[in-house]
């Protein structure tokens, strides 16, 4: 195996590496930094999340950079503010004994003049998000004429958080000589046409398959309920007494809701999404890192770019709209070599999810039961167990108040002064799960939920009939379209939708049903055509006095246009969220 002394580094920055504990290069590191060493070409390497991509980068660009040159000689562009300050620092670490050797960060939620004062005294290396990078750079202040080294990581990231233009504009900046490394996880399109724009003729690495996640981490998934899945949730928590995870949700609101319930319920918990202020952000993320914290419940976005070692769980609320991302939040956990695990929490209507998910990675996904009381009990129980032999006695503080606790014990039996012992903690655990119910969504239940048309398969939803079907070439993103037009709003999650040649049903969350009813009550297409939509009668029964196993259909409302192209791409998806055909 390779060590760090064969990689022709400089004395001073194996010094600095060996003082942090480096020995061998993992393999991002053993193929990169030879490459960019000796070639000084463009560079676009596939690696996942906690594989070492810093030091890959870093190590040799360190060794390159001219401390005497007063010039910016190194530019890296990443994500979010953490994944700055964290490239800032070990970059810093990596250079320490270099002297004269300056790296800077600058990131946005925070002070500016601080940054500028940085950049003025003079930087070699400047590490820096795109919305502050380019910012300092129309301030004139942040000048990259100079500049030998472009480093984009985690480049599908920024491209996801919308940051494309102001990448172009950053780039614009840059000399043609540059030499550019371009670090992603994942390679999408965006990022194929990113390369041919602004690279070239890059070598490419791959250090495991495209949109594939780590070795190190195991899938598995429970399928229960859409309204269970908190109660899963905690199941999976509590089957885990050491978890140390972020529990990834679609929404802000859903974000705070299930953070307020663990709290409530006495986990140590928090929440990080988009409308907590930088300070607030920072005091979670601290507590966060220092295990004050146990669960942070978080938002794609919030997490983004969140340096946290030794998690050992991601666990998926909700599966991500984009799968692509579902290799970001597995990524998060199962790092530097160590062992993780992601969990996806799922409905009986995602099974195609799963399956989809494990084409795209190539691994297999476990399907797990979802624990029940007794087994939860008994993980509880052990672990309380555990605790009180490992518990460390410090006789002399303990020794004054021992007369009087054994005079106070003395009636009790060993076994009586276990079991009260033992109950002080353990009691809450028992109440709660003494009639738990079995929540998994087994092939029986699942036989016994379905139903034909009149019913929706969740009894957390309603089904519902709309007079439009595939002769009014009706497909399930226009169907969606036409709920958000109506109802004005973008959130409500749709679940199974079948469409007939005259007519469609679709499931919907019942909290919406009256409003989606009075939404479209009067409603019309542009040509006209009366909109109809109520709540599903069961077959046989009359809807506006006609039988609804024989709807009458009106003529195809768009001739042969098909106006799915009008419309989001994503029409697959069930939560309502697609764009709509215009109703006069």
């Amino acid at each position: 195996m390779i060590t760090f002394p064969e990689l022709a580094l400089k004395p001073e920055i194996l010094h600095a590496i060996s003082e942090m504990g480096f020995v061998n290069p993992t393999p991002v590191q053993a193929k990169t930094i030879p490459f960019i060493l000796e070639q000084q070409r463009d560079l676009i390497a596939l690696a996942q999340t906690g594989t070492g991509k810093t030091a890959a980068f870093g190590l040799p660009v360190i060794n390159e950079v001219n401390p005497n040159n007063k010039n910016i000689q190194c530019l890296v562009l990443c994500p979010t503010r953490e994944l700055c300050v964290q490239i800032a620092k070990e970059l810093s670490n990596f250079s320490k004994y270099i002297d004269g050797l300056r790296v800077t960060s600058v990131y946005g939620g925070a002070n500016i003049q601080p940054q500028i004062q940085d950049l003025k005294r003079g930087a070699h290396i400047v590490v820096g998000t795109p919305g502050r990078t380019l910012d300092l750079i129309r301030r004139k202040v942040l000048r990259l004429e100079h500049i030998d080294w472009l480093i984009l990581d985690e480049a599908d990231e920024m491209l996801n958080m919308g940051f494309q233009e102001d990448l172009d504009d950053i780039l614009s900046n840059t000399p043609d000589g540059r030499t550019t490394l371009l670090f992603s996880a994942t390679m999408p399109v965006t990022i194929e046409k990113m390369t041919k724009k602004y690279m070239n003729n890059p070598e490419k690495m791959e250090m495991a398959k495209r949109n594939s996640g780590s070795e190190d981490v195991n899938h598995i998934f429970y399928m229960v309920l859409a309204k269970q899945r908190y109660q899963a949730l905690k199941r999976i928590v509590d089957i885990h007494p050491e978890i140390y995870s972020i529990v990834f949700c679609r929404t802000r609101q859903e974000t705070k809701d299930i953070a307020d319930k663990l709290i409530k319920d006495g986990y140590n918990a928090d929440s990080l999404h988009g409308d907590l202020s930088q300070a607030q952000r920072d005091l979670v993320m601290n507590k966060f890192r220092n295990r004050t914290i146990q669960i942070l419940v978080a938002t794609d976005v919030a997490a983004r770019g969140l340096d946290v070692n030794d998690l050992t769980h991601v666990i998926n609320y909700n599966l991500p709209d984009d799968l692509e991302a579902y290799v970001h939040r597995s990524g998060r956990t199962g790092r530097a070599g160590k062992k993780g695990t992601s969990v996806a929490i799922v409905h009986s209507r995602e099974g195609g999810r799963i399956r989809s998910l494990e084409k795209m990675l190539n691994k297999t996904f476990e399907k797990k039961l979802v624990p029940n009381g007794k087994d939860v009990c008994e993980v509880q129980l052990y672990k309380l167990i555990d605790r009180i032999e490992q518990t460390v006695v410090d006789n002399d503080r303990i020794e004054p108040y021992m007369g009087a606790i054994n005079a106070k014990l003395d009636n009790l039996s060993r076994e009586d002064l276990i079991k009260r012992m033992v109950s002080v903690e353990f009691n809450r655990f028992l109440e709660y799960y003494k009639d738990a119910e079995d929540i998994n969504m087994t092939e029986d239940v699942k036989r016994n939920k379905k139903q034909r048309g009149s019913v929706a398969a969740d009894e957390n939803m309603t089904r519902m009939f709309i007079n439009l079907g595939a002769i009014d070439k009706l497909k399930p993103a226009e169907l969606m379209g036409l709920i958000n037009d109506s109802t004005g709003k973008r959130d409500i999650e749709v679940g199974k939708i079948d469409i007939m040649k005259k007519f469609s049903f679709f499931d919907v969350d019942n909290a919406y049903v009256d409003l989606i009813v009075k939404s479209f009550k009067g409603s019309q297409l542009e040509d006209g055509f009366k909109v109809h939509v109520e709540v599903s009668k069961p077959e046989g029964s009359k809807v506006d006095g006609k039988s609804s196993s024989k709807m009458k259909g009106g003529k195809p409302r768009y001739g042969k246009k098909d106006f799915s192209k009008n419309n989001n791409k994503k029409g697959g998806r069930r939560d309502a969220r697609s764009g709509g055909r215009k109703r006069s």
